[in-house]
């Protein structure tokens, strides 16, 4: 991206964080004080969401000079596009981490469709993030939420006033909806089952990213889900026996990618206002993980209406039941 004329000006370090669902931005003072910050779920408009940030960042903070750098799983091929450095999503979390939390000795971080254990030692950072499957993360949340005709927001509800946990698989959302029917039928309450919920979620970051290494010290919570969900968050102190002292829950934790971003400016970055950098947005790009599309079923309205023609052809015979005689076969479902 070109940069604006920024000499004398004031240049405000902008952190983007683009992740599974959801894209972040915060901009900071060149103190490193939060001056502005949001988010919003993406449904794969990553454009468009971005801009519309954009766009209420110039409306609380007025034509400003920014330093933009972007990080999260889904940004670095915009980065590209835009022309603005990129972090890596681990180096942007223990860059905030290291200026907002210190004593922080293992991080767990929840996302939409990632989950990520980071484990500081001895100057050293290892990270640990889930593969291909999105059990035990947020979305996995709102999966099962659904089946309980309900929110994360609503779970979270129902799981402050459990009784009774059950075990549920949080490797697989079709795993977990096996587990859970069941329970349904037989009449556990949804507030056992919100916490069971929960309670998976935890087991499954355990197993399944520590794989036995031991979670101690200082941990911190960060991520979405973690943020907003309170007895998630609960469940994962209950469950690694951790007390206060230890228990790291940092303000805007749902933010500390894009801050930690942010915190990555180089001294001699340059700038560019916040709605050159909208506009940009709102021109026409192509993302390089656009895939080949597959030609369309009907190239043309008559087709499809063709089609049903067609097929139309094939119904099932209908019959009056109370007045058939004879042998008949019974379906059920």
């Amino acid at each position: 991206m070109s940069a604006d004329n920024t000499m004398n000006q004031t240049l405000y370090p902008l952190g983007i964080d683009i992740g599974s669902t959801t894209v972040k931005i915060a901009v900071l003072s060149p103190q490193h004080e939060l001056l502005f910050s949001d988010y919003e779920r993406h449904f794969a408009d990553i454009q468009n969401t971005l801009a519309k940030l954009l766009d209420k960042a110039y409306q609380a903070l007025g034509e400003i000079q920014v330093a933009p750098v972007i990080t999260g799983s889904g940004g670095l091929t915009l980065a590209n596009h835009l022309e603005v450095p990129f972090v890596q999503e681990v180096i942007a979390v223990s860059t905030s981490l290291q200026e907002l939390a210190p004593k922080t000795d293992v991080a767990i971080e929840l996302g939409g469709e990632d989950a990520k254990i980071i484990y500081f030692e001895g100057g050293n950072v290892e990270q640990r993030m889930n593969g291909i499957c999105a059990g035990g993360t947020g979305s996995f949340i709102d999966q099962m939420a659904s089946l309980l005709q309900t929110d994360a927001t609503g779970l979270n509800e129902y799981a402050k006033h459990y009784k009774a946990l059950y075990p549920i698989a949080a490797r697989c959302g079709v795993f977990a909806k096996t587990d859970i029917q069941p329970l349904i039928n037989d009449g556990a309450t949804k507030e056992d089952l919100a916490a069971s919920i929960f309670q998976a979620v935890v087991n499954q970051t355990i197993s399944g990213l520590a794989c036995g290494k031991p979670i101690r010290g200082h941990v911190a919570f960060l991520g979405g889900p973690l943020h907003f969900l309170s007895e998630l968050k609960v469940a994962f102190i209950r469950t690694l026996k951790l007390d206060e002292e230890h228990t790291i829950v940092p303000e805007n934790s749902h933010l500390f990618a894009a801050i930690g971003s942010a915190l990555n400016v180089k001294p001699d970055a340059k700038g560019v206002s916040v709605t050159a950098m909208r506009d940009r947005l709102r021109a026409s790009i192509k993302m390089d993980f656009e895939v080949s599309r597959m030609e369309p079923l009907f190239a043309t309205k008559e087709d499809y209406e063709e089609f049903n023609r067609r097929q139309s052809q094939y119904n099932v015979k209908t019959g009056d039941l109370s007045t058939y005689k004879g042998n008949c076969y019974l379906g059920i479902d």
